[in-house]
């Protein structure tokens, strides 16, 4: 029985994985003009990536995710529940990557620019072989522990039916009555997904610290 169960339960490692990927994918990307908009000396730019990071990490995720699949969804343009998954905590994800990337930035030495700088590396340059690499440097443990911690949030995904690990125990446990057996499956299916994530990201750091050595 308890094998039935794994099996049921482990149908939802992909739907889990994918919208984890796909959120956290989005937050790379869209967190980095948010960042910007955040460092700008222009006050508008800088007020307006300011209220987008407040208002997308004030709502509960659940908020967002009901917004826009019975929201937006019903009202303007249909969404599927995993797009709807995807979109909110995606967004989120930027909010997030987006104090991630600038607090990477505000850790580097201002003798770091300064050096570039007076080097006479173009900026495009500047930015590719000096401050990029330190700021993914200082970055990669924040990302990762979000990574880890949005890995987790994807179970918020259930509650307007995507097929993850969570919506399989729950629905399995409505049929069953064994709760208790099956969202500790659950919870065992979440920490076997992490731990691969830790590894990967202890070996991103210790590879970066070796590229910045040479």
């Amino acid at each position: 029985m308890i094998a039935s169960f794994v099996t049921t339960i482990a149908a939802g490692i992909p739907w889990t994985v994918l919208l984890t990927v796909s959120a956290f994918g989005t937050g790379i990307v869209f967190g980095i003009p948010i960042c910007m908009m955040l460092m700008s000396r222009i006050i508008i730019l800088s007020l307006l990536g300011k209220f987008i990071v407040l208002m997308l990490r004030s709502v509960p995720p659940i908020v967002w995710l009901f917004f826009i699949f019975f929201g937006i969804g019903s009202a303007w343009a249909e969404v599927s529940p995993f797009e709807a998954a995807w979109i909110g905590l995606g967004l989120i994800t930027a909010a997030n990557m987006a104090e991630v990337y600038r607090g990477a930035f505000a850790a580097l030495s201002p003798g770091q620019h300064e050096a570039a700088t007076a080097l006479g590396l173009p900026l495009r340059h500047r930015f590719v072989d000096v401050i990029g690499p330190q700021v993914v440097r200082v970055a990669i443990p924040s990302a990762a522990t979000y990574a880890i911690s949005l890995l987790k949030d994807t179970a918020i995904a259930s509650t307007i039916g995507v097929h993850e690990i969570a919506f399989q125990a729950y629905h399995l446990s409505q049929s069953t009555f064994h709760s208790l057996d099956l969202f500790a499956v659950a919870a065992l299916l979440y920490i076997l997904i992490s731990l691969p994530m830790a590894w990967l990201t202890r070996w991103a750091d210790h590879a970066m610290k070796r590229g910045l050595a040479r």
